[in-house]
């Protein structure tokens, strides 16, 4: 670590007080809504990446490979 950010690191650490960390939960307020806001986040970021492969794998499925000429249905 240069001196500029040692600096920097103990000009920021000598504003910490435990003060803020008391006064950030006054404005918390769990209901009953707040679970289900929980777990409908999680199983978002749980299910995109699902969902991307579906659309990559649907577009490279239906993507003709080069020289593949269509045959109109002819046998």
């Amino acid at each position: 670590m240069n001196g500029r950010s040692l600096a920097l690191l103990c000009l920021l650490l000598s504003f910490v007080s435990p003060v803020y960390a008391v006064d950030s939960y006054r404005y918390l307020r769990v209901t009953i809504d707040t679970p289900w806001m929980i777990f409908l986040g999680l199983a978002t970021v749980v299910m995109l990446p699902f969902i991307l492969l579906m659309i990559l794998y649907w577009y490279f499925a239906v993507k003709k490979k080069p020289g593949e000429e269509s045959t109109g249905g002819e046998g």
